[in-house]
This record gives C-alpha cells, structure tokens and sequence, in this order.
C-alpha cells in the first residue's frame, strides 16, 4: 500500500489512465476490424479516414508503437485500395 499523499495520487491516475487507453484501443480495434470487413470501396474509402485518426492518436500518446501504427495503417490502405 501506498505510504505518501503523492504516490495515492499516482495510482489514482493511472487507474483513470488504464481504464481509458484499455477503451480507446478497443475502440480503434472494433473500428479496424469493421474496415476490413467492409466489402464496398466507396464506404471503406469514406471510414478509412476516421480509423486512421484512431490510430495516429494511439501512436501520438504513446499507448501504441508509432511503428505498429504506421503497419497498421499501411495494411489497411492497401486493403481499402484492392477492394473491388
């Protein structure tokens, strides 16, 4: 158990954090999973955009990899451009 006033505090945050990083990914893991299962170019190609700010904001607050984000979203950009 925490013994100083700032040590409570840190844990209070990072409770608050995990809980909303842990929504936020499985947010952008639904949204990406959807994406692919789309089998129309034209509404694929008007929610790709959206799935990719998911991403970028995952890679900019260090909750996900800027490597992975980028792998990412280079899959999903070749997927949205072979859709029929």
């Amino acid at each position: 158990m925490a013994n100083h006033k700032s040590s409570e505090k840190r844990i209070r945050q990072e409770a608050k954090r995990r809980l909303l990083n842990r929504y936020y990914k499985k947010t952008t893991r639904t949204s990406i999973k959807k994406l692919r299962s789309l089998k129309d170019k034209e509404e694929a190609v008007g929610f790709l955009p959206k799935v990719i700010a998911m991403i970028d904001k995952l890679a900019k607050k260090n909750t996900w990899h800027k490597n992975k984000a980028a792998n990412l979203k280079s899959s999903l950009m070749k997927h949205v451009a072979h859709l029929g």
